[in-house]
């Protein structure tokens, strides 16, 4: 990852991101995080500027994070068949959207695009899109695919859709099996990623042997 942070810092967003996952947001105080980390109140202030500001760097850590996890994931996928690996791709997206859900609670629109978060989104999303677009010109050279539909198209759909369940449980509950909070997730996490795979599949074209 790129040397953005200091050590204190990352440890501190270390800790704040585990409270604020089991905690919420809103239910995690500055004395919770510093209580752990082992600090004096001040060193948030000194460190991140506030807490809103604490969520705007740990927003840009966790992208960058993910964007070195998503490399190396890459890299492990990267001589399957295109069907694969644009199975294991919408598998992964979902599973990392699902899996720091809680970002989208607190995370607005202002946040997101500050400079610093702005330019790191920017080159994650198009990380994805030169990704998906290999795969899609693997698959039509290798018969595998018919169509060519735009890999940001792609990445759009396969985000936008897992984003509306996360941000619309109460709606989307109403089709899930299992409606407790220990296996919700887990329920429609298995479901968008399902749905997902028919519709990209769908607009691929694909042809199953």
């Amino acid at each position: 990852m790129k040397k953005k942070f200091t050590e204190k810092q990352i440890h501190i967003l270390d800790i704040a991101e585990e409270l604020i996952a089991k905690k919420g947001y809103e239910g995690t105080s500055v004395r919770d995080i510093c209580s752990k980390a082992n600090i004096n109140v001040a060193m948030i202030s000194y460190y991140f500027g506030s807490k809103e500001k604490m969520m705007s760097y740990l927003y840009q850590y966790r992208v960058l994070k993910t964007r070195e996890n998503f490399s190396g994931f890459a890299d492990t996928i990267k001589d399957g068949k295109p069907e694969m690996q644009m199975k294991e791709m919408i598998k992964y997206i979902v599973g990392q959207l699902f899996k720091y859900n809680y970002f989208h609670g607190f995370v607005t629109q202002e946040l997101r695009h500050t400079d610093h978060v702005k330019d790191e989104l920017m080159d994650f999303y198009q990380l994805f899109v030169k990704k998906l677009d290999d795969v899609i010109k693997k698959g039509v050279a290798s018969g595998v695919f018919t169509f060519t539909p735009k890999p940001e198209d792609v990445l759009t759909t396969i985000i936008g859709s897992t984003l509306f369940v996360i941000r619309n449980r109460n709606f989307y509950e109403l089709y899930v099996p299992n409606k407790n909070d220990e296996t919700y997730a887990k329920e429609a996490e298995k479901k968008v990623r399902m749905n997902l795979l028919m519709s990209v599949f769908a607009i691929l074209g694909y042809v199953a042997d």
